[in-house]
């Protein structure tokens, strides 16, 4: 699927801060990759990672569609292009998202839901799936909130790695689903959203998809 040439953007998955790495494929063979030595698209620095170095990598095709994959650094090799060697779990591994679209998990998490101007009394629930876009939470007939209202939420992110991520964001009620006579799935749309907190949450997300796929696997 991947191409001799074709960019690729990576991510460290275990770190505290979301800095992103860019490079391009340089040679293949069978599982494993080989790439030029990546750049911090922040800072414009030569990036060297140590063996044993978990990443999260993407490349985007020409229509657009952007694949997701989980990697690890295990090797160097030293010829007239420096590369650096990185496992590749198969093109049936691969997490796709379309263009303009970003992927959405089934995941239970908690959020906190309060009013912008006090129509309602707070409570808390959870979310039935949740995107770097917007989530879908659950919520008692009692509780039912219109289409368009407004209000802030605060989420919890659990991490892989152990981490917690804590965010406020201001959102807007899409729609209201029906899912049995007392409970309602509400959609949001997230307002506001700074550029980290969507890094934060694409990664969550991709997170999640990962572990589902690896606990898919298991089950077989």
């Amino acid at each position: 699927m991947m191409k001799i040439g074709d960019p690729l953007t990576l991510e460290l998955q275990y770190s505290d801060r979301v800095e992103k790495y860019k490079c391009k494929l340089v040679e293949r063979n069978g599982q494993q990759l080989y790439i030029d030595y990546p750049i911090n698209m922040e800072t414009k620095r030569t990036a060297f990672f140590l063996d044993g170095t978990q990443l999260k990598c993407s490349f985007i095709m020409r229509d657009g569609t952007v694949y997701l994959f989980d990697s690890e650094v295990v090797g160097r090799v030293k010829q007239k292009i420096p590369m650096i060697k990185l496992t590749y779990p198969g093109d049936d591994q691969l997490i796709k998202i379309q263009r303009r679209q970003y992927v959405r998990v089934e995941t239970a998490v908690d959020v906190a839901v309060h009013s912008t101007n006090s129509e309602f009394q707070p409570f808390v629930t959870v979310t039935d799936d949740i995107s770097a876009g917007g989530a879908a939470i659950i919520v008692s007939k009692q509780q039912k909130l219109e289409a368009g209202t407004l209000i802030d939420s605060w989420f919890v992110l659990p991490m892989q790695n152990g981490d917690f991520h804590y965010f406020k964001f201001e959102a807007k009620v899409v729609r209201n689903i029906p899912l049995d006579p007392n409970r309602f799935k509400t959609s949001l749309e997230f307002l506001n959203v700074e550029a980290l907190e969507r890094q934060v949450l694409l990664r969550f997300c991709f997170d999640r998809q990962l572990a589902m796929r690896r606990k898919g696997v298991r089950d077989e």
